[in-house]
């Protein structure tokens, strides 16, 4: 087949990274521009997302930090006239996006190729009626399903096929708007809701306690198809995928059964006529052999990041060199037995299990089901499924030590647990089997194959055989050895063993010791992979006690390091430090040392086994960790890239001599330790807020007493304000110090003084040897008391005092100094008027590190780099700080997927991802942000609603109000705000609180249901029952009704200022290359 004659090709991302589209499209949009580029074809990247790697330099020829929306990827094109698009590697947002331009007409007018699949088999795949009826043709069965788009035609159809039924919207990501009923009441709530994201809905049988199984298929333009991945998921059907544990291959299936359901693929990806990559997904009756087809997804998908990382055979950068043009036997070398052309064989098992962080968002339910709600995932590898689901649940970083050996998790009514499965449901399935109950009774309550709960039950009865023991000289060798086998870890052994209180690092240590005198090892095996000339030199390895020895030869080198990723996404630690953990990956490597990687998140670019010389797909705990270093013996471990979780063992590894480069762990200990670093500020005579360390309950109050109401609660050593809350009255303050204390046992908590109307400022650096090197003072455009992980971020700050400026230096400098930093940091202040307080001081790259490089243009995980390996760098000049343009880092929530979480911003962190865009001013780098967010510019017609609270935002909204009413906006408020606008001259209609005449056409429900208004502003005033619950109803209205809301009166008024300066079409297109 001849290739297609491409010079420059145009690339749709995912945007900002959020539940149901994570990290899996920064993998395969990285893998795809990787491909074009090796072809020597001109790429032209669109993705606003400014923590990713595929948005960093040499990766794409030109990249835009713009929404992926139809209007923008329109005017992109008239500008750059690329020659073809891939609309498969950015998820949905790409999908619909490159949909729509194509319906329109736009690709054909400006003679754009779609490469790959084309876009009616991608609708054919979309459109469930077009769908069913395209496998109706072959025939295969799919599940009875009605389209429907009026409430009438809806319950008809439910009543047809008969409840209980299951209830999704057409064209949603990740079961958005899905859910089962079983009666005609949930049926008619949940439809509603549906309504609201897509005009068309599907009533569907349901099919709950079926098996769920998937494929990755993979076809070439020559009709060559294969599936190249078996997955079945452990929860039944019911579970959206993305919510499952999944293994693959699959397990609890005959070989018949596989080979039935394989082939069935292939004739369903033949007919439908996709080429490149795809997944299948099944219900399946394995008593029957009864088969329904789900889902078939014409584009790179979550499980196809999985599929990757699992078999080693590269999806993404297949499907790429495939839409080009290429056939599978032309890619990799076919001299060699890793070719694309055929399926990989696995000798392991692999686990998938997801990460929820429901803990973060008030009144959010628990249990899992057709919606996704997970915030990002794990995946481990071994040779048996007791080892691959102890491994998994240690890795998911919630204080978990496997399946079995947690002592915080208790279940009352154990059997609802287990039939309502909740984000814990497996911690329930543990405490089940040790009370004796038949894996029959498990199996009936949660509809789990029998073979998986077999296999725990092996893990249980394991930890009653260790327990018998009463100290480590007693156990025998094999039994230790059998234990390994199981996935147990020198952690639980001690637990079982020598049953000790405390935290346990020294019992552990015995148990260790142990098992080297009885030279029980793990084995390091390697995994092949698909199209490398030298297979031998791609080292992607894991560990397990199943067998013994080595597939790689070790030897002391003086030139490698070992760098700590940052292991599961989830709510604030997620991409951003996968792309510091590359860089640091990458320039040790270019300064000529070999690279070591350790990390088992399957959805990133860090676990790619051609991103370092070495990757440990394994755990990123103290034992596995101590495990690499034995036999690696680098000349130093990285811990300030990989966010909270490397920082976390500095100084386990410095009592064990291990050499930490940069920062020393003592100095991180002095940083983290909330009481040694508050200490350590009044000695330098820097301001800090009044703050005092929690020791009873009494000493508290009087702290209270004196410096007021309201204040903030801490633990230590945590990421992303976890446990942080502050508390208005003594209610919250008792109810918050025991939540505290139970996330730190080993550290203080510390409770301080909380500032209201001050500006946070943050300081991101590097240093040597206590200097500081290169710097990046950026401002939050909300005030102190959301997280800095939620607010808009502006660089360079615009609205400061240069006096402000140059005391946040000078402290920094001294901050610097005391600890001899070296490498990277952040400093968050606080500043008013112009005193300034230190809040915190993290010694490790923070999340906005890829925000200010990339605004800046200087990479300062490049040179922190550089640094800890003694390396030459370059130092900055004076004038490389002042540069010309703004950038805007906004936060991207997915509060529509939460079902009733209140979407309200706090001191705890909430958004799953974000965006980065830049500007001329103010005003255009805000909107391109807020745009690609997910905000649209309002209609003067439809208007805004304001409901704002305490007298204090109503003032702060004035001026956005007046603005507003001067470009003939419609302006509506709640009864106080009304009152507030239309005495200060700005015409405002009034509409009644939720709990006010309920009937009424402008009851502010009413019209919120029925679309009255483009944009919501609601500040919550203060914490009185009724103004929650108000304020509740209209916020979760407007995020269950798609109508966007801000809840914070300076982000609103900047939001309004900008729109009103500007149109969408005064932003202007240019790429991050023209910025110079």
């Amino acid at each position: 087949m001849e290739k297609k004659n491409l010079k420059k090709v145009l690339v749709l991302g995912s945007g900002a990274l959020k539940i149901g589209q994570a990290g899996e499209f920064d993998y395969s949009g990285s893998q795809a521009l990787k491909a074009l580029r090796e072809e020597g074809i001109k790429s032209v990247l669109v993705n606003p997302n400014v923590a990713t790697i595929q948005t960093s330099e040499g990766i794409a020829d030109q990249v835009y930090f713009l929404p992926v929306t139809p209007y923008f990827v329109e005017e992109i094109i008239k500008k750059e006239r690329p020659d073809g698009i891939l609309l498969a590697f950015g998820g949905q947002t790409a999908l619909n996006c490159g949909t729509e331009l194509y319906q329109k007409g736009v690709l054909k007018e400006y003679g754009v190729q779609v490469l790959g699949t084309s876009v009616e088999a991608i609708m054919n795949t979309e459109d469930r009626d077009l769908f069913v009826k395209q496998l109706d043709e072959i025939p295969m069965k799919t599940p009875v399903s009605q389209a429907v788009e009026t409430m009438a035609d809806a319950l008809k159809a439910a009543h047809t096929i008969g409840f209980p039924v299951m209830v999704r919207s057409a064209y949603a990501l990740g079961g958005l708007g899905s859910g089962i009923c079983q009666n005609e009441e949930e049926f008619v709530k949940l439809a509603e809701s549906a309504f609201t994201f897509s005009n068309q809905i599907l009533v569907e049988e349901s099919l709950k306690g079926w098996k769920e199984i998937e494929f990755e298929v993979i076809r070439d333009a020559n009709d060559h198809c294969f599936t190249v991945a078996s997955m079945e998921n452990f929860d039944p059907l019911g579970i959206h995928t993305g919510e499952s544990i999944v293994v693959a291959p699959t397990c609890s299936l005959t070989d018949e059964q596989v080979k039935m359901l394989q082939e069935l693929s292939v004739k369903a990806i033949r007919h439908l006529g996709i080429v490149g990559e795809c997944n299948i997904q099944y219900a399946f009756n394995a008593v029957t052999n009864d088969y329904r087809v789900i889902e078939v997804n014409a584009r790179l998908s979550r499980s196809s990041a999985l599929a990757s990382k699992a078999t080693g055979y590269p999806l993404a950068f297949v499907a790429a060199k495939i839409a080009l043009g290429y056939t599978l036997d032309e890619i990799g070398e076919m001299g060699t037995p890793n070719s694309a052309y055929k399926a990989p064989e696995l000798d392991y098992l692999i686990c998938k299990i997801p990460r929820w962080d429901l803990t973060k968002f008030v009144g959010v339910s628990r249990e899992i089901g057709s919606s996704m709600k997970s915030v990002g995932e794990i995946m481990s590898i071994g040779r048996s499924f007791e080892e691959v689901i102890q491994k998994g649940l240690r890795m998911i970083g919630q204080g978990m030590h496997g399946f079995v050996g947690n002592n915080g998790v208790k279940f009352t009514n154990l059997d609802h647990e287990l039939a309502n499965p909740t984000d814990l449901r497996v911690f329930a399935i543990a405490q089940a089997l040790e009370e004796g109950y038949t894996i029959e009774r498990i199996v009936e309550l949660t509809k789990i194959d029998a073979w998986f709960i077999g296999k725990l039950k092996n893990i249980v009865d394991y930890k009653q055989k260790l327990s018998a023991y009463n100290s480590i000289s007693e156990v025998p060798a094999e039994v230790l050895r059998q234990a390994k086998i199981y996935g147990f870890s020198d952690f639980q052994i001690a637990r079982f063993v020598m049953k000790p209180q405390g935290n346990m690092e020294k019992e552990m240590l015995e148990i260790r010791a142990r098992r080297k005198e009885l030279n029980i090892l793990p084995a390091v095996k390697r995994i092949n992979t698909v199209a490398s000339e030298h297979p031998e030199l791609t080292n992607y390895l894991y560990m397990t006690y199943a067998v013994e020895g080595y597939d790689v030869n070790y030897y002391k080198n003086e030139k490698s390091v070992v760098v700590l990723g940052s292991g599961a996404y989830r709510i604030g630690s997620s991409v951003e430090f996968d792309w510091c953990s590359v860089n640091a990956v990458q320039t040790a490597r270019k300064l000529g040392y070999k690279s070591i990687m350790i990390n088992y998140n399957p959805e990133t670019v860090s676990t790619d086994y051609d991103m370092c010389d070495r990757l440990y797909f394994d755990e990123l705990s103290f034992e596995r960790v101590l495990d690499v270093i034995d036999l690696e013996q680098p000349r130093g471990v990285i811990v300030s890239v990989g966010g909270q979780i490397p920082n976390n063992l500095a100084m386990k590894l410095y009592r064990q001599s291990v050499p930490v480069l940069g920062t020393s762990p003592i100095s991180i200990d002095r940083a983290e330790n909330r009481n040694k670093f508050s200490h350590m500020l009044d000695t330098l005579g820097i301001d800090q807020p009044a703050w005092q360390e929690l020791t009873s309950l009494e000493d508290v109050k009087g702290f209270v007493e004196k410096v007021g109401y309201p204040v903030l609660v801490r633990p230590s050593y945590v990421l992303s304000g976890a446990a942080m809350n502050v508390c208005y009255d003594e209610d919250e303050l008792k109810e918050f110090l025991s939540l505290a204390a139970e996330v730190s046992k080993e550290f203080p908590v510390v409770v301080s003084q909380f500032l209201q109307n001050t500006k946070e400022i943050e300081f991101d650096a590097v240093a040597q040897n206590g200097e500081v090197v290169e710097y990046a003072i950026s401002e939050h455009v909300e005030f102190a008391g959301v997280h800095s992980g939620d607010a808009t971020l502006v660089f360079p700050a615009q609205k400061i005092y240069f006096a402000t400026a140059r005391r946040i230096k000078k402290i920094s400098r001294q901050i610097a100094k005391e600890l001899n930093i070296s490498g990277p940091f952040n400093i968050q202040f606080l500043a008013r008027n112009n005193e300034v307080k230190v809040i915190e001081c993290n010694l490790r790259a923070s999340r906005s590190f890829p925000f200010v490089s990339k605004v800046l243009k200087r990479n300062f995980i490049e040179t922190a780099t550089k640094i800890m390996l003694d390396a030459p760098y370059s130092k900055p000049d004076k004038s490389a700080f002042d540069i010309d343009w703004i950038g805007v880092k906004a936060s991207q929530f997915s509060f529509s997927r939460l079902h009733k979480a209140d979407p309200v911003l706090g001191v705890d962190m909430s958004s799953t991802g974000e965006v980065g865009c830049i500007g001329d001013d103010f005003s255009e780098a805000l909107l391109n942000a807020m745009i690609a967010t997910g905000f649209s510019i309002p209609s003067p017609e439809k208007g805004v609603m304001f409901s704002s609270g305490a007298m204090k935002s109503k003032v702060d909204l004035l001026d956005a109000s007046r603005m507003l009413f001067a470009k003939g906006y419609k302006i509506y408020a709640t009864a106080g705000t009304a009152a507030f606008l239309n005495a200060h001259g700005v015409n405002t209609e009034p509409v009644f609180w939720p709990d006010e005449r309920a009937d009424a056409d402008n009851n502010v429900m009413k019209m919120i249901a029925d679309h009255k208004f483009d944009l919501i502003v609601n500040i919550p005033k203060n914490h009185t029952k009724r103004e929650l619950t108000n304020g509740y109803k209209i916020r979760r209205g407007a995020i269950d009704h798609n109508i966007p809301l801000i809840t914070n009166a300076r982000l609103a008024g900047a939001f309004i200022e900008a729109f009103c300066d500007m149109k969408q079409e005064d932003i202007q297109i240019k790429s991050w290359q023209e910025y110079k």
